[in-house]
């Protein structure tokens, strides 16, 4: 089993979405560790307004771009960015037994673990053309 399918399947993040503030640091660092472009997103912060704007809420939402950085933890040992630039601290990454430890004391959080798809940029056939082209 290849290191990002055991990743996969042991790991995961648990999100608090009660304290969300919605500084959006999570979609930015995703951003900036995955070059992704305005359009992609690995992590989407969604607001919701309820209650006739009396309401607010953040959710931070993984999209199926999301590895969980398995390179930036397996490689360099680091927290998946997102985690790790989260403001309010409402994120965590871990073994998915631990994790639900949290969700039993925190019942407005999430935890999810990711089926990562292989990601295609608009421009990526553009590049492949340009390289051909170099090569004739």
């Amino acid at each position: 089993m290849s290191d990002s399918a055991k990743q996969t399947n042991a790991n995961g993040l648990w999100i608090d979405v009660e304290f969300c503030t919605g500084c959006f640091a999570c979609e930015a660092a995703c951003r900036q560790e995955h070059d992704l472009g305005p359009t992609e997103y690995g992590i989407k912060v969604v607001e919701q307004v309820l209650n006739d704007g009396q309401t607010f809420n953040y959710v931070p939402i993984p999209t199926d771009i999301c590895d969980l950085c398995v390179k930036r933890v397996h490689q360099e040992r680091k927290r998946p960015a997102c985690v790790h630039h989260c403001m309010a601290q409402v994120m965590e990454y871990g073994p998915l037994d631990s994790l639900l430890e949290l969700m039993k004391r925190r019942p407005r959080s999430v935890i999810w673990s990711p089926k990562p798809r292989p990601r295609k940029r608009p421009y990526d056939d553009v590049k492949e053309q340009m390289r051909s082209v170099r090569t004739l």
